[in-house]
């Protein structure tokens, strides 16, 4: 019976960590698809994914508080019933508010969750096994990514957008009743305090850059009133994030672990490539398959799964290559794969085919899978032996970094749009437009071909500054060999 009931646990914990990844993956695909319902735009849409990200970044300051008071299994199912509620509150919003209130809720379960799966899952291993405790953590949630889209698109196809977040009810009631019944709690309590105040100057710091970079461009920068005062309050509040950390005794990083290069540049790796690069990509692509080629969101879906399950398959790879050779050296490849991968999605448009658009992005996949371990074994092997805080700071990073890799695709996408549009509407011979529109006796099927048309000619550049971040981050990457061969010679 006991040989019977680990890998049940086992599959309980890794279960919650699974659907909470999925869900970040899942949504992309339906993003196109909620303007409508939702009565809003691409500047609202995009805070579906954001409120998600920025609301899960802040639950991982605090959830290590609630873990040592309450214990690993107790936080997991909370997580997991955060998680499930919300999903039900986002499968029935009618209105945009309500939907980003629901999305935030969601993204503060999956922090929950992720940070005690990884607690749960070493717990049920000896020490002497933490590696192979790892390894099944990341086998049972790298497909996530993979499979999140094509399931979005397969749901949402054969039934309606809302199945995507219908789906996580029945999963998470089998995993609350489960989970309370089988997984064991091995969490010690004990006292930690946590510093509050810089948890609040710093959400308001984030959550007011987020609102300034969303709404700047579509309010008219600093010539908004409603820009310059956030703009104050993000400036006083990061302000008296900083007082607050320098005079008080409870820190809320540990700052001494940035002194290892190491250390620093692994996290930077993480905001940067991931989040400002890599993100911008799984948001944009799913865009540009139904949007631009006005594929089905199945077909979309697809068109992810193509790549997506490289990035499964190599994030495994990934993670057995670092333990034979080193990390750096596995990200240098990764590193060079994906400055070839953002050449050739940067070819990508209106006339690519479907099968050549699939082959242009498998080496994203690769790379993306590349980046995962390597990245995470770098960070938390220099991290002395604070490994809780080095996980939490790099989740940290990555959310923060998605969330605004998403703002800034957003802009880019609609500014580079309305430019391509204004131009076509200049260059255009009035004469002929006025025969083509009496043919066809519909303005409105004229405008909404230039508005694909725009959109198609924009996505050029914004295929471009995607990859401008991840050249920025691969040259971080490559700083990587520099500091190695310095600490050779000494």
């Amino acid at each position: 019976m006991e040989k019977l009931k680990f890998p049940f646990i086992i599959i309980l914990v890794i279960l919650g960590a699974f659907m909470a990844i999925l869900d970040t993956t899942i949504v992309d695909i339906i993003i196109p698809k909620l303007q409508a319902p939702l009565s809003t735009d691409m500047y609202g849409v995009q805070w579906v994914i954001t409120a998600y990200m920025l609301s899960a970044a802040v639950g991982l300051l605090i959830v290590e508080w609630f873990v040592r008071k309450y214990g690993s299994k107790n936080i997991y199912l909370i997580g997991v019933m955060i998680f499930t509620t919300a999903s039900f509150l986002c499968g029935v919003s009618e209105s945009l508010g309500f939907m980003i209130f629901a999305r935030a809720i969601q993204g503060l379960g999956e922090a929950f969750i992720m940070v005690t799966a990884h607690i749960l899952i070493f717990s049920l291993f000896p020490p002497e096994k933490k590696g192979v405790a790892m390894g099944i953590f990341a086998f049972g949630v790298a497909f996530a990514p993979a499979i999140g889209p094509t399931l979005g698109g397969y749901l949402t196809d054969l039934f309606v957008w809302r199945s995507v977040f219908f789906v996580n009810v029945p999963i998470g009631i089998f995993l609350i009743v489960f989970g309370f019944l089988f997984i064991p709690d091995k969490t010690k309590r004990s006292e930690y305090k946590i510093n509050l105040v810089s948890v609040i100057f710093l959400s308001i710091t984030t959550l007011t850059l987020l609102i300034i970079l969303s709404k700047g461009q579509q309010n008219g920068w600093f010539k908004s009133d409603l820009i310059v005062y956030l703009a104050f309050i993000s400036w006083f509040s990061f302000l008296g994030f900083i007082i607050n950390e320098y005079y008080s005794k409870l820190k809320l990083f540990d700052y001494k672990l940035f002194k290892n290069r190491y250390y620093l540049l692994g996290n930077l790796i993480y905001l940067v490539v991931l989040g400002f690069s890599m993100y911008q990509y799984f948001y944009l692509i799913p865009i540009y398959y139904e949007k631009i080629k006005h594929f089905t969101t199945l077909q979309a879906g697809i068109g992810m799964f193509s790549f997506g399950i490289f990035i499964g398959v190599f994030s495994i790879l990934a993670g057995v290559l670092s333990d034979k050779f080193s990390t750096v050296k596995i990200l240098v490849v990764g590193g060079i794969l994906y400055l070839i991968s953002i050449y050739l999605i940067s070819g990508i448009n209106y006339y690519t085919p479907f099968n050549e658009a699939i082959l242009r992005t498998i080496p994203f996949g690769i790379s993306m899978g590349l980046f995962f371990a390597p990245v995470t074994t770098l960070i938390l092997q220099n991290a002395s032996s604070n490994i809780e805080q080095a996980s939490t700071t790099m989740k940290y990073f990555r959310f923060i970094g998605g969330s605004f890799g998403t703002a800034i695709a957003t802009n880019n996408i609609i500014f580079y749009a309305n430019r391509e549009f204004d131009g076509m509407s200049i260059l255009q011979n009035r004469d002929i437009v006025n025969q083509f529109l009496d043919k066809v006796s519909n303005v409105e099927v004229f405008r909404n071909i230039e508005s694909v048309m725009s959109l198609a000619y924009g996505f050029k550049y914004v295929w471009l500054w995607a990859g401008f971040w991840g050249i920025l981050g691969s040259m971080l990457i490559f700083s990587l060999l520099y500091q190695s061969k310095m600490n050779l010679r000494h």
